[in-house]
């Protein structure tokens, strides 16, 4: 799977600025399912028939990045920015920044006045090389997301995107490998998720499924001094319990576990104290949906340089395989 996780997590993908990663999964995709289309919100949504007689199944994964949108442009052509999602200014200064237009910079800081002065997103700036206002490249409203490429580290893997191209790899692979099965399943890669899940909302709107399973990021607490959680790289993909918007339905969770322990699969309970997925738009759809996560351990969320353990990766796709393969009874 490396080469397709390296294509997605270096492709420009802002919140609101999603098309290109959408094409790269259209491509993929295409073939391996009944239909491929975009809905009116920029979500893309691959259904695969099932042979009948199953549950009909929404899997998310967002496509979105955080990143940052120019607000002002000084005569010196020095760019203003706000973030789109949760971007915290500790992991800024000297990073670099891409747009849209294939433009590069890099994120200075106002000199402090105090050793002691936090960074703040409205001390900064981004330098793409102008002298001046007339000669900036890009201008208000045009949006970056951060440059990096993957870093290959053998069991681990460093990007700036895995909060959730690593999902949406996942997702792909899950097409790839699944079998004939009796479901009917709607592959949904979303738009917007990290300025409010809004993508999710009406794709799952759009889909009314009996049951919903997002993929995501977690936060990874192996880290020194880290948050007392459970979650930690390499223990096997997080089965969500309860995050900060929601908590999984039981038989979602239940089915999880369940398959995990079948296929001989290492998998850890997730209690996350703060943040949530898609799978909360899902549960509130319309009536209600049964829905769950499956999450991905993840060090240094909402930073240029997430690191994930690649067995989970691997553990992940299994586990949603050997799920969606096999005859669903929530209980």
């Amino acid at each position: 799977m490396k080469a397709l996780i390296k294509e997605l997590v270096e492709a420009y993908g802002p919140s609101g600025s999603e098309g290109p990663v959408r094409e790269i999964i259209r491509r993929h995709v295409a073939s391996l399912c009944d239909d491929c289309r975009v809905d009116t919100m920029g979500n893309l949504i691959a259904h695969k028939k099932g042979s009948g007689g199953g549950k009909k199944v929404m899997l998310a994964a967002h496509m979105d990045e955080i990143g940052v949108i120019i607000t002002h442009v000084d005569e010196k052509g020095f760019l203003r920015f706000a973030g789109i999602g949760g971007v915290n200014p500790w992991t800024l200064l000297g990073g670099r920044v891409l747009f849209a237009n294939g433009v590069k910079g890099a994120i200075g800081r106002e000199q402090p006045k105090s050793p002691d002065d936090k960074p703040s997103l409205d001390k900064m700036f981004i330098d793409v090389g102008a002298t001046s206002k007339a000669d900036a490249p890009v201008g208000v409203g045009d949006v970056a997301c951060f440059d990096r490429p993957l870093a290959d580290l053998g069991k681990r893997l460093v990007a700036k995107a895995f909060d959730d191209r690593i999902a949406c790899a996942i997702l792909v692979q899950v097409l790839r490998e699944l079998p004939p099965t009796p479901h009917d399943l709607y592959f949904c890669f979303t738009v917007q998720e990290e300025v409010g899940l809004r993508g999710a909302h009406t794709s799952t709107y759009g889909v009314e499924p009996e049951i919903g399973i997002a993929v995501d990021v977690t936060i990874a607490a192996d880290v020194p001094e880290g948050p007392h959680m459970n979650m930690e790289l390499g223990k096997g993909p997080c089965i969500k319990v309860k995050d900060g918007g929601m908590l999984a339905h039981p038989g979602v969770k239940n089915l999880m576990v369940a398959t995990a322990q079948r296929l001989s699969l290492p998998y850890q309970l997730e209690v996350l104290t703060g943040g949530t997925t898609d799978a909360m738009a899902m549960q509130l759809s319309r009536a209600g949906v049964a829905a769950g996560t499956v999450s991905v351990a993840t060090r240094y969320v909402h930073t240029p340089s997430e690191m994930v353990d690649y067995d989970d990766v691997l553990h992940s796709v299994k586990l949603i395989v050997g799920m969606l393969r096999a005859p669903i009874e929530l209980g």
